[in-house]
C-alpha cells in the first residue's frame, strides 16, 4: 500500500504559497501543532500530507500505543494548510466538527496524514482524512467541517 495514494489528485501550489504552508508547525510561535510535534511533508491546492513521529513516552498510552488524542489532533490539524492555502489573505478558522473512525493501533510507528478539500461553501469547508503508520497500514480516518471567517477578522500574526 503507498503511503500517499492521494497527492496527484491535487494541483500544486504556487511556489509563494506553497513555502509559506510547508513552513506551517515550524512557525516561529508555539502553536499546537508545533507543540504536538507535526511535521508538514507535502501541501498542494486543497490537500497536505504531515507525519506526527512516534514519541515514548509523551504520545503513548500505558498500554504501548499512540494515544487517540494524538491522532485526533492529526486528524483536525492535517486539513488546515489543505483550506488555508486556498486564500490570498488569512483567515480564522475553527472546527465545527469533527468526526474520528479508529481502525488500527499505533505501536512504535509514525503516523502520516493525508488531508483533502472535498466540499468549499461561502463560510463552511468539509474535508475527509486518512491516516496511516510508517507502514502504510490504516490507522483512523475522519471528516472535519470547519468554518472560514472573513479576512477582515482579526487573525495573530504567526511569525
Amino acid at each position: 500500500m503507498e503511503i500517499s495514494p492521494n497527492a496527484h489528485r491535487f494541483e500544486p501550489l504556487e511556489p509563494t504559497v506553497r513555502d509559506l504552508w510547508m513552513g506551517y508547525a515550524r512557525w516561529e510561535t508555539e502553536y499546537y501543532p508545533k507543540f504536538v510535534g507535526l511535521q508538514m511533508e507535502d501541501v498542494r491546492v486543497d490537500y497536505c500530507r504531515m507525519r506526527l513521529p512516534w514519541r515514548d513516552p509523551q504520545l503513548i498510552q500505558p498500554q504501548g500505543v499512540m494515544h487517540g488524542g494524538a491522532i485526533a489532533s492529526m486528524i483536525d490539524t492535517v486539513v488546515v494548510p489543505a483550506i488555508a492555502s486556498a486564500y490570498s489573505e488569512r483567515r480564522r478558522m475553527a472546527t465545527i466538527n469533527l468526526a474520528v473512525n479508529f481502525i488500527g493501533p499505533v505501536v512504535k510507528s509514525d503516523i502520516i496524514g493525508e488531508g483533502w478539500v472535498t466540499k468549499r461553501g461561502r463560510s463552511i469547508v468539509y474535508c475527509q482524512v486518512e491516516i496511516v503508520d510508517d507502514r502504510a497500514a490504516p490507522v483512523a480516518f475522519g471528516t472535519v467541517v470547519y468554518r472560514i471567517g472573513s479576512p477582515t477578522e482579526e487573525f495573530r500574526d504567526l511569525g
